[in-house]
């Protein structure tokens, strides 16, 4: 019996269930792009902020420690305080390997160039570093520094070219195609300028060279005497707070979920454990700011949900009340046919549920849509599809139908036979 009334009920009001069955369409669509967006938002919010540069530093335990013990005019270490070369494949082998990004080693130090006193900086542009299981490998700068800014042309990592901070190059005239020659003690080597590096920090005023002309040049082959990385991460938590105060203090469930869990500290301390002598370092101005940003943007979008939804259960309840109103002689009739309560709400919740199903499935696939706009606009790229937002926007559709039905509703339970029969309601 059910099943016909809802049929004829279908039939003969298309329309205002049409109306109703948009207006779910509406808020689920909304619903479900924003939870699709929420879900992804945390890795596509995390990768643009890499653009603020590398997370992690990894130093030598000597240099991380004497600056603060000496001062900023603590002199500087002599090469067996530097870093192995070779060591840098082992970055790849911890337990979050997927989550680096990139990284580039430094070699820092002053040498002549043109016969003028010049910081000269040796790293990676985009240096080709085949792993195992990945042979295409790439990193430097050029993936972890997206905020260099190059006017010309990157150095081939592997050739005597350089990049000219922009300070430096008002300074002295250098441009793009002029050569440099460097002179360090008795090495001697020419260097031809391919671009003008803006950073708007102390490269400003360096000349850039490819890691292994520095190592020549400052004779320190194989050395280096930092890393910057670029990690994907997940914001801090009270856990991830409480072990970047002390790890000891961890207990053993505690310290399992830290370790597994993709939190800046926790890739640090994987960091430590595969380069033994390293002192690894979260640069926190980086890491904490994407932590607060992410969250903003997710409560942002939670505040917006919210709201879609309680927009939607308004539109429902008007429109039922209006139903409800037009249908009163139904209602009368059944009420003096014997009909229950619970039977006559059962249908009109029945009602509700099944435009709440219609409007749902409907929004999911327009939600999509607008969610792929949504992270083509916004990240320049696809978002993930997650099957749980189906059965959940699915579950909302229906709740704020029913809840929208909910308080009209209870009209029906003032309304007697007699008076509504004879027009009297």
């Amino acid at each position: 019996m059910l099943p016909r009334l809802i049929i004829q009920s279908w039939r003969h009001n298309l329309r205002r269930k049409a109306l109703a069955v948009v207006t779910v369409l509406f808020a689920a669509a909304l619903v479900s792009a924003l939870l699709a967006v929420s879900i992804d938002v945390g890795d596509k919010m995390a990768r643009e902020m890499k653009s603020y540069g590398a997370n992690i530093l990894i130093e030598p335990t000597g240099q991380a420690v004497l600056p603060a013990l000496l001062g900023e005019n603590a002199s500087p270490l002599p090469s067996q305080d530097l870093l192995n070369e070779s060591d840098l494949p082992n970055i790849n082998n911890i337990f979050w390997r997927n989550n680096i990004l990139g990284y580039a080693p430094l070699l820092v130090g002053r040498a002549k160039a043109n016969g003028r006193d010049t910081v000269i900086t040796g790293t990676f542009f985009n240096k080709s570093f085949p792993l195992a299981d990945e042979p295409g490998y790439h990193t430097g700068h050029k993936v972890i520094s997206t905020y260099w800014n190059v006017s010309g042309e990157w150095p081939d990592d592997e050739k005597t070219e350089a990049l000219v901070g922009r300070k430096l190059a008002e300074s002295t005239g250098w441009k793009a195609g002029d050569t440099v020659e460097l002179t360090q003690s008795q090495r001697r080597l020419r260097v031809k300028i391919t671009g003008i590096l803006e950073t708007g920090s102390a490269e400003d005023q360096q000349l850039v060279l490819p890691l292994v002309i520095a190592q020549k040049l400052f004779n320190q082959e194989g050395k280096v005497q930092s890393i910057r990385i670029s990690a994907l991460t997940v914001p801090e938590s009270q856990l991830s707070r409480k072990a970047r105060r002390d790890v000891e203090s961890l207990n053993a469930g505690e310290y399992d979920s830290w370790y597994c869990t993709a939190y800046v500290s926790s890739i640090a301390h994987q960091l430590e454990e595969a380069l033994p002598g390293t002192a690894v370092r979260p640069i926190w101005q980086v890491a904490a700011s994407e932590g607060v940003v992410v969250g903003k943007v997710q409560l942002l979008l939670i505040v917006a949900t919210v709201a879609a939804l309680i927009a939607a259960s308004m539109g429902i309840a008007s429109l039922t009340t209006t139903s409800i109103l037009e249908r009163t002689q139904e209602i009368g009739l059944m009420k003096a046919l014997d009909a229950r309560l619970w039977q006559i709400l059962a249908l009109f919740y029945a009602e509700s549920a099944l435009n709440g199903l219609v409007g749902g499935l409907l929004g999911c696939v327009a939600g999509w849509g607008l969610a792929q706009l949504i992270g083509r606009e916004l990240f320049g790229a696809a978002l993930n599809f997650n099957w749980i937002v189906v059965p959940t926007v699915l579950a909302l559709s229906i709740l704020i139908s029913l809840i929208g039905t909910w308080i009209p509703a209870q009209r029906i339970a003032k309304l007697y036979p007699a008076e509504v029969l004879y027009g009297r309601h």
